[in-house]
């Protein structure tokens, strides 16, 4: 993530995207509420809206690499993750590396990316959710693949959202797969609340002045958005950007299609690390 030297923080824009097809696996698997602990000195993020926890998700959920399965180094976690009972908005990154990677090596490069957000002062790696010019989902934070948990992704808007980051960079002109973006869509599909509109917008809460916005300022966001919105950054690329109006409508889609029971039964995991 390359960030800008902060100038004037303008109003928010609305950021116009759409879904595509998903290519995983998909079970009907919800995150439990407060199964991990909060840190012992920040308290756990509040949400007073009506608790996911035992209710069916709107969309099924996508196969996910776990971390054990790409050797996330847990040892070097600071604390557990704090968790959400609602998921409101998605924002998505690039994590600005190379995009000539195989994808046989994006495991080095999610454990390069642990050791650098940890040295940066960070808990652990501050995505929730990784995804990979093949379309693999690879699970980021600990915790997140069972459970909604509160990431490090988005300077003062990181409760009641998860950050979704696509590995390369994807500035004006670069290709961006089309497997990648139907990963993305699967993952908003399935854990944004039920009730959600993956196409309209939702309100946030500064937390964080060395965001776009003041602390206490009340913002309304894309439910699928860029990086860029909340923060001055040019993450998550020109390219990346100007496709989510296609994830957000296949995002929706999914959502309709999963409600009207037109989605069929769940395949089984495609490999042995989505089993995990």
């Amino acid at each position: 993530m390359r960030h800008r030297k902060p100038k004037r923080r303008r109003p928010s824009r609305i950021v116009y995207a759409a879904l595509v097809p998903c290519a995983f696996a998909m079970t009907w698997k919800e995150p439990a509420e407060n199964v991990l602990s909060p840190a012992p000195h920040r308290p756990p993020h509040r949400d007073h809206g009506p608790s996911e926890a035992g209710a069916r998700p709107a969309a099924p959920r996508p196969g996910i690499v776990a971390r054990r399965s790409w050797n996330a180094d847990e040892g070097m976690v600071r604390e557990k993750a704090s968790t959400m009972r609602n998921v409101r908005a998605v924002f998505v990154h690039h994590t600005s590396q190379p995009n000539d990677y195989e994808c046989k090596d994006v495991p080095r490069l999610l454990r390069q990316l642990e050791a650098e957000h940890v040295e940066r002062g960070w808990d652990d790696l501050g995505y929730n959710f990784v995804v990979d010019h093949c379309g693999t989902i690879y699970e980021g934070r600990a915790g997140a693949r069972d459970h909604s948990v509160e990431g490090a992704h988005t300077k003062g808007f990181n409760a009641g959202t998860i950050g979704v980051a696509a590995v390369g960079t994807f500035d004006e002109g670069a290709e961006v797969p089309r497997a990648m973006l139907d990963s993305i869509a699967a993952l908003a599909a399935w854990k944004l609340k039920p009730g959600v509109d993956a196409r309209g917008t939702t309100q946030l809460v500064s937390s964080s002045s060395e965001s776009r916005f003041d602390k206490g300022d009340r913002v309304r966001f894309r439910v699928i958005t860029g990086h860029r919105d909340a923060y001055e950054t040019f993450c998550p690329g020109e390219a990346l950007y100007d496709k989510l109006g296609y994830v957000r409508d296949k995002a929706a889609r999914l959502r309709e299609r999963a409600g009207s029971g037109r989605n069929g039964r769940p395949r089984p995991p495609h490999s042995e690390a989505e089993r995990r």
